[in-house]
């Protein structure tokens, strides 16, 4: 059985720093490029990042280009969001997911979803 385990969201205040981490099992993780969406309540569920299975190619979302990494650590099983600068609008329930092979920014694409970790931002 495949599990995807976010955890490391909570409340911060804006400018802080949070780093997000996603622990997977039941999959062979070096296989599986890796991404986070996020969701903001009545907002699509939209692309933040995605790692590749080596982690040598990294995609961001123009909106947090410059401010979030992804990462991930084959070793661990985990893969790592580390979210600077955070604004308000960062606000959302963010989610990893795996996918078989290779990344993509279309969440219908990815084989295993997370339940979620909530990331709140105040101004």
């Amino acid at each position: 059985q495949v599990q995807l385990v976010e955890s490391g969201g909570g409340l911060v205040q804006a400018g802080d720093s949070l780093r997000l981490s996603c622990a997977s099992s039941g999959l062979t993780f070096i296989n599986y490029a890796m991404a986070w969406f996020r969701q903001a309540p009545g907002k699509e569920r939209e692309f933040v990042a995605a790692i590749s299975k080596s982690g040598s190619t990294r995609n961001y979302a123009d909106s947090v280009k410059g401010r979030f990494t992804i990462s991930r650590d084959n070793a661990k099983n985990t893969v790592y969001l580390q979210m600077n600068s955070l604004k308000p609008e960062d606000t959302a329930v963010y989610y990893c997911a795996a996918r078989f092979y290779v990344t993509s920014l279309d969440g219908s694409e990815y084989d295993y979803w997370g339940q979620g970790t909530q990331v709140t931002v105040s101004s």
